[in-house]
């Protein structure tokens, strides 16, 4: 890798880490083992450069809630298998969602971050009716964007309680309350 990309990948350590707020110049060259010249030279600001990285980041998180598997069975099943999977990811990546929540709150500071993350957050509404509802039709982004508001409610429940956080069996049901076919 070439200081380019060590300084990305320094970068979304440093937001895993420390997040967004947190995080200095100073610390993105330690973490990638580069020079403060090198954040300049390839990405103009600590600014920019933390933008690229969250970015990618938030295209890395739309890609792993893609590859939680809903597995075959009922459509009851499928949706039990992929919030199983949802909710793990919550308690063995704690950081990456922590930064992914900082992340949205940046948007309403930087106009390029939220037009930027808005295209990502359309792919993962897309990805995720496809995914999980590919019978759905013209509802799959229907049910793409109301998933995509349930995993951002659900992990930052997890993220403050995990302890009091709703299981996956749980939301199931609740989802089933709702359609009233509880």
């Amino acid at each position: 890798m070439g200081h380019r990309e060590d300084l990305l990948e320094g970068a979304k350590r440093c937001l895993v880490e420390r997040g967004y707020s947190r995080t200095t110049a100073r610390d993105i060259v330690e973490a990638s083992h580069t020079n403060l010249g090198s954040i300049g030279y390839h990405y103009g600001t600590k600014d920019k450069l933390l933008l690229q990285a969250m970015v990618e980041m938030s295209g890395e998180l739309a890609e792993r809630m893609m590859a939680v598997d809903p597995g075959a069975g009922d459509a009851a099943s499928r949706l039990l298998a992929f919030w199983e999977g949802m909710i793990a990811s919550f308690r063995t990546d704690p950081g990456l969602w922590r930064a992914n929540l900082e992340i949205l709150v940046q948007t309403l500071h930087d106009p390029e971050l939220r037009t930027r993350l808005a295209d990502t957050q359309e792919r993962a509404r897309d990805g995720l009716g496809r995914h999980l509802t590919p019978d759905a039709g013209n509802s799959r982004r229907a049910a793409g964007s109301l998933h995509f508001a349930l995993i951002m409610g659900v992990m930052t429940q997890h993220l403050i309680d995990p302890d009091r956080a709703p299981s996956a069996a749980e939301v199931v049901d609740g989802l089933r309350a709702l359609s009233g076919s509880a």
